[in-house]
């Protein structure tokens, strides 16, 4: 009898380190990160994209979190918005929104772009996903006149959706030759390593104020 009472004492505990188990993984924060070729990875292995980078080192942080990667390579914010159920679909608790650098590339209208994002931020947000908006420049060969009215956009959105907020995506790494592949436009393996340890701590507490949430 007691032979029995132990083997069902053990049994219960396997089922009960089982599910401590199940809860544990249940806890791990997704983000997605909807982008164009600069979240997607251009010219790079899928292990030194922006997502993949980013989820290491926030993981090395200590924080329990799987970054997913929603890049297309030419993607406008047009693009994003027209392929945001699926973004939506996967149930993200926050999207890292990296956009608008392909806008600027054609010159695009900045009130188009503003129209885009917002259109985007509102449809995360009536589906609960918080939001952390990154900003782009324009290249200066459009105009000083264009450069600033494209930047503006992004500092605008931030402002009115109250959003968290890193100014420039490509901080540190733009213009740079050694941090560029040869078009002068996508960054390298280190160039993304520059601009995840730029963003990190943004990231890190975008993704504190996330996990408070659940």
């Amino acid at each position: 009898m007691a032979k029995w009472l132990w083997s069902l004492a053990a049994c219960i505990a396997l089922a009960m380190a089982g599910a401590g188990v199940s809860n544990a993984q249940g806890k791990i924060l997704r983000l997605a990160v909807l982008g164009d070729s600069l979240t997607a990875g251009f010219g790079l292995n899928a292990k030194d994209a922006f997502p993949a980078v980013l989820e290491r080192e926030m993981r090395a942080k200590g924080m329990d979190v799987e970054v997913l990667n929603f890049g297309v390579s030419g993607d406008t914010t047009a693009g994003g918005l027209s392929r945001l159920g699926p973004v939506i679909a996967a149930r993200p608790g926050g999207v890292i929104l990296e956009l608008g650098a392909n806008d600027g590339l054609r010159g695009l209208d900045p009130a188009l772009v503003e129209a885009n994002l917002e259109a985007i931020i509102t449809a995360l947000g009536k589906n609960n996903i918080p939001v952390l908006l990154t900003g782009m420049r324009a290249l200066l060969g459009m105009g000083k006149g264009y450069s600033d009215e494209f930047a503006q956009v992004f500092n605008r959105l931030a402002r009115k959706h109250t959003l968290p907020f890193y100014p420039f995506f490509l901080e540190g790494v733009a213009g740079d030759r050694t941090l560029n592949q040869p078009d002068g436009l996508h960054p390298t393996p280190e160039g993304v390593r520059v601009i995840v340890r730029n963003i990190l701590p943004t990231a890190m507490d975008f993704a504190a104020g996330l996990a408070k949430r659940k």
